[in-house]
């Protein structure tokens, strides 16, 4: 049986849904989804680092991750002067990578995350 669905089952407590609504507003801007995305890819960088992968500036970059940061989405480990971004845990990578697999599902055709299956849902 599935962890998750026993502790939420159907009816989740409403304060679960209201910070739910909280993390998706939060996922809601390309620059956060590419951010979590390059995290899920390279594990933990730099803001410099991710500023390049992201094609931002380093101040636009540093602004999306403090608010992830606040979010607890994801967290930090500094060495000497420069501070490194890790995803807190996996849930939000799971959740951007639904929301790209869904995206697919738009398009037409069948999705690039269901080729190679033989009987795509």
């Amino acid at each position: 049986m599935d962890a998750d669905t026993q502790v939420f089952g159907l009816d989740p407590d409403p304060q679960y849904v209201e910070l739910a609504v909280e993390v998706f507003a939060m996922l809601a801007d390309a620059t956060r989804v590419r951010l979590i995305l390059a995290l899920r890819r390279n594990g933990e960088l730099s803001v410099n680092h991710l500023a390049d992968i992201v094609g931002k500036s380093s101040a636009a970059v540093s602004q999306h991750l403090a608010k992830l940061r606040l979010a607890r989405i994801v967290s930090t480990r500094q060495d000497g002067q420069r501070v490194f971004y890790r995803l807190e845990n996996e849930h939000a990578s799971q959740l951007v990578s639904d929301a790209i697999f869904q995206a697919e599902h738009t398009l037409g055709g069948i999705p690039r995350h269901h080729q190679g299956e033989a009987d795509p849902a």
